[in-house]
């Protein structure tokens, strides 16, 4: 029998190396993104990655957004390199085993499936959905935001469909955006990979793999659930044409120390008697 496994990504960041919002404003000539994003951030008023598609919706510097924009907007995302590579490699990984690959992302669906066209079918692509006016072609209104607790409900959605139990998910993201669903695939034995390291999300996935090859996502994939050795893993990549030249594994422990003998309360200081 095949063991299959749901093996879902977030996007930006973590599949490309631009952010799709900073891409977008570049296109149309806007220069505010991140400070936009930071207000949002400080209103506590959107969840974490879905600010821009509320900009979009609701921002008058991001009214003029078109579906088109977004299509071109994806054309011009940096993948990582070897994301096609790496989605091919899935299909036929080991004997046994089938990972279906999906993509769940806060960004606008149209940005995610140009970017990936060719790489991972449109079905396999999850991201915000928006409502458009026929008449002017602007944003009317947001179908599903795939941000935040949004993801859990489609990565369920996903598993429900393929019929598999909850430890036979493994879910890679990069941001604080993506905390909600690895702290969900992590109660249920679940795999998580951390490709950054962004302060939380280190300490909340099981694994941290940093590299600017997309490939390198395998390497956790093969340890943990194929249960390969490093020799096996290096030949799996050298079938593919790529020389693992570096492979530092490590923990690191992140402290902050201050000297106590240099803030001595006044209440501990003896105290004299006026006579």
């Amino acid at each position: 029998m095949t063991k299959q496994f749901l093996l879902a990504s977030d996007f930006d960041q973590t599949l490309s190396f631009n952010d799709s919002g900073v891409v977008l404003s570049e296109l149309i000539g806007f220069n505010g993104f991140h400070d936009k994003v930071k207000g949002l951030a400080e209103m506590n008023l959107v969840q974490q990655g879905a600010e821009l598609s509320y900009l979009i919706l609701h921002d008058p510097d991001f009214r003029r957004v078109r579906r088109e924009h977004l299509v071109d907007t994806g054309k011009r995302i940096r993948l990582k390199h070897d994301v096609a590579l790496f989605a091919r490699a899935l299909e036929n990984l080991a004997d046994g085993y089938k990972f279906h690959f999906n993509v769940i992302s806060a960004a606008p669906q149209e940005i995610i499936q140009s970017a990936l066209e060719g790489i991972v079918p449109p079905d396999h692509i999850f991201g915000t959905r928006f409502r458009y006016n026929e008449t002017t072609g602007e944003v009317d209104s947001i179908i599903r935001a795939s941000a935040g607790w949004g993801k859990i409900t489609v990565l369920e959605e996903l598993r429900a469909s393929l019929g598999i139990s909850h430890d036979q998910i493994i879910y890679m993201g990069d941001g604080s955006s993506d905390l909600p669903v690895m702290m969900h695939v992590n109660q249920y034995d679940g795999l998580t990979i951390a490709v950054s390291e962004a302060k939380f999300i280190t300490r909340v996935a099981k694994r941290t793999v940093l590299s600017d090859n997309a490939m390198s996502v395998l390497v956790p994939v093969l340890e943990k659930v194929l249960r390969w050795d490093s020799a096996r893993i290096r030949r799996l990549f050298a079938s593919y044409g790529l020389t693992l030249l570096e492979w530092d594994k490590m923990r690191t422990d992140r402290l902050t120390i201050q000297d106590s003998t240099e803030h001595v309360s006044v209440a501990a200081a003896p105290q004299l008697n006026a006579q």
